[in-house]
This record gives C-alpha cells, sequence and structure tokens, in this order.
C-alpha cells in the first residue's frame, strides 16, 4: 500500500503540465538573474514562462493530468515571479509605494480566494458561479477575457522595465511620455494599461468577495 501511495506521489510529480511548471520556476531564475545585465532577455525569458501559463493548463486538461500539486505550483510560481517584478518596480520608480500596493493587493487577493475556495468546499478557485459580481464572473467564466487581462497586466510590467533608464523616475511621466509619442511602445502600452485596471478592479472585488465567505463561515459556525 505504501510503495503503491509513493508511486502515485512520484506520477504526480512528473505529469507534464508539473514539469512545465518546474521549467518555469528555472526560466524565472535565469530571468531575474539577468535581469539588469540583459533587460530584453528578461522580458523574453519572463514573457515565454507567462505563456506557459497557459499552456500547462491546456496540457493538463489534454491528458487529464489535473492535480492540486498542479494547481499550487501554478499559483505560487506567477505570485512569487509577478512580485519579484513589482518589487524592481517599486525600487526603479516613484512612487514605489504605487507598485507594492499592487504588490500586496495581488497577494492578498488571491490568497483569500484560494483559502474561501477551501472553505466553501470547491475544487477551485475559478469557480465563482454564484458570486454576486457581474464582473468577477465574467473574468473566470471567460477565458479568454481573463487571459488578456492576464496577458495585459504582465505586458505593461515589461514594458515599464524596459523604459526604466536606471535612475529613480515618476512611473507617471514615464506613462504619459509612452503614450503622448507614439513609440513602439505606446499601442501595447495603451491597450495593456486598459487590461490591467480590469485586473486591479477584479482583484478588489475578488478580496471583498472572498472575505465574505469567510466571514459568512464563521457566522454559519456560531
Amino acid at each position: 500500500m505504501v510503495r503503491e501511495s509513493a508511486q502515485k506521489q512520484v506520477s504526480v510529480y512528473l505529469y507534464i503540465p508539473n514539469i512545465i511548471g518546474y521549467i518555469r520556476v528555472i526560466m524565472n531564475i535565469v530571468a531575474f538573474a539577468l535581469s539588469f545585465s540583459n533587460k530584453r532577455l528578461f522580458a523574453i525569458l519572463y514573457f515565454v514562462s507567462f505563456v506557459c501559463d497557459g499552456l500547462d493548463g491546456w496540457f493538463a486538461r489534454k491528458f487529464n493530468q489535473v492535480s492540486t500539486f498542479g494547481a499550487v505550483l501554478d499559483m505560487v510560481t506567477d505570485r512569487v515571479s509577478t512580485a519579484c517584478l513589482l518589487t524592481i518596480l517599486s525600487q526603479i520608480y516613484r512612487p514605489g509605494l504605487i507598485f507594492l500596493a499592487l504588490l500586496g493587493l495581488d497577494i492578498a487577493s488571491h490568497w483569500l480566494q484560494m483559502y474561501s475556495t477551501f472553505l466553501s468546499g470547491k475544487s477551485s478557485h475559478k469557480d465563482v458561479k454564484d458570486a454576486g459580481n457581474w464582473l468577477l464572473r465574467a473574468y473566470y467564466g471567460h477565458r479568454f477575457f481573463m487571459a488578456f487581462c492576464c496577458v495585459a497586466c504582465e505586458v505593461l510590467y515589461i514594458i515599464l522595465f524596459l523604459l526604466a533608464d536606471g535612475h529613480s523616475e515618476s512611473v507617471i511621466t514615464v506613462s504619459m511620455n509612452a503614450l503622448k509619442h507614439g513609440s513602439l511602445f505606446s499601442l501595447p502600452f495603451a491597450v495593456s494599461l486598459f487590461g490591467c485596471v480590469i485586473k486591479q478592479a477584479v482583484n478588489v472585488i475578488q478580496m471583498k468577495t472572498a472575505a465574505d465567505v469567510c466571514v459568512s463561515y464563521d457566522m454559519k459556525k456560531k
């Protein structure tokens, strides 16, 4: 029985989507190690790692290799990589508090959502069919809409990193210049800014909704 359990455990570790997850971790480590010496390579590695976030989900469904470990690995990788990039941005732009606030919102929102999912007995944190907010249901209910918002958010952070010239400067000034001067980044910046705003609104709504679930659970216990 113990041997069979160990074999099943090993097989989960070797699921194709989980192997992709390990590759993402390695790519992010290399990307951040080169972040200041080779900004373009960092942007490529970071973005490819983010694209692989969609691939592992596709492989999980394709080969029926969905696992709790894979879901946790996926979310932790996403949160840690985004947290590292936001931390870097907070050091090269002012006010850095903007990026630290986005970092705190991202972690708090997803942690509360995961915990409320556990309390509700649901199998996925994306199961929000009973949520009262239409934007939250639209976000998790339409895969392409969610993908657009997530990609837009990461692309915005990458563009801001590439536009930084090495010393502390105003994020508002850099953003306005990127939108006004018709540079290579103008259109991607505008589109990604729009998607990022929606993503942050969803994070706020998700955090409040998840908190309500936790409070409701406490009330039922009493």
